[in-house]
């Protein structure tokens, strides 16, 4: 079977040797929820500890990546900050049985949303909605708490592990209006015409799309033109959303800003600073919850130099 095809999840497809470990994973997520969320929140920072003590590799692409956004910090303050996104990322990993399996009933104490009058205002308007968004590590419990409030529709990467791909997109499409693969942006469009607010992250290297130069922590950074032409083809207005932790622990933030002005333009290079101009901005602001993991700056101007050689 495709995954995906049937639009449901089939355990009997996946009970071959190599789905075992997943299905451990899966399962070990399941007791997890049974957690209350303080301890939730105390067990994913032990994990994201043992993740960074065993993943020398990337820490060494994180080193790379701090050390080219923020060079004024100290080479201290910047193990701060990895320190804090490995937390973050364990946390992010045990947040999925919170997403999967909390009822609507535990999940909204725990969220506040501030700016949802600028979706509203929008929507009033007759346009559709794109939620500007980033990789930060918040980033799957704060869709989820979104779709609390009203339909979502969201655009996902298929996964290298078949199982937990297509377990994945049962549990979203449990609670999302649409799960759409990136390689479907007709089917994409198309929820944004009908004015179903689209979460959406376009801050990777994917080079094998179009892409332009724009600066991002003052490094020219590959980013993708098809930000521009989705909001052209569209019609839908661009809004930053970004989701905080509460450093209290007693839950998250939903930051909604307004739309992003005269966009597109004509201009994709201007597009592209603007919406990493955004995305940088929350960065900066709360450093510790971006995925400084992925290599971001992979892909070079014409004789610029390599960074993670």
């Amino acid at each position: 079977m495709t995954p995906h095809s049937s639009g449901e999840f089939i355990a009997s497809d996946y009970w071959h040797p190599r789905y075992w470990p997943m299905w451990i994973t899966i399962g070990l997520l399941r007791i997890i929820a049974f957690l209350p969320f303080r301890g939730q929140i105390l067990l994913g920072k032990l994990l994201g500890k043992a993740i960074q003590y065993l993943s020398r590799s990337r820490q060494r692409i994180v080193d790379i990546n701090l050390a080219h956004c923020f060079p004024e910090y100290s080479a201290k303050k910047r193990k701060v900050i990895k320190s804090r996104c490995y937390k973050n990322i364990g946390i992010s990993l045990l947040e999925m049985s919170i997403c999967w399996w909390w009822p609507e009933e535990k999940l909204k104490p725990l969220v506040e949303i501030r700016g949802k009058e600028h979706i509203d205002a929008v929507l009033a308007s007759g346009r559709g909605v794109i939620l500007l968004t980033g990789h930060f590590t918040s980033l799957e419990i704060g869709a989820r708490l979104l779709a609390l409030f009203m339909p979502v529709q969201v655009m996902y990467r298929t996964q290298k592990n078949q199982l937990f791909d297509s377990y994945l997109y049962a549990r979203r499409n449990s609670y999302f209006v649409n799960t759409i693969s990136r390689k479907h942006t007709r089917q994409l469009i198309k929820g944004i015409k009908n004015q179903i607010p689209t979460w959406y992250a376009p801050d990777q290297d994917f080079s094998s799309e179009r892409n332009v130069f724009a600066p991002f922590f003052g490094v020219k950074t590959a980013t993708i033109t098809a930000s521009s032409r989705m909001a052209k083809s569209s019609g839908g207005a661009m809004l930053p959303f970004y989701p905080e932790r509460k450093k209290d622990g007693t839950g998250y933030i939903l930051w909604i800003e307004p739309p992003l002005e005269d966009f597109p333009s004509e201009d994709d290079l201007q597009d592209a600073s603007r919406i990493n101009a955004s995305i940088e901005k929350f960065a900066r602001q709360h450093p510790g919850h971006y995925v400084w993991i992925h290599r971001r700056f992979k892909s070079r101007p014409e004789g610029g130099p390599e960074f993670y050689s």
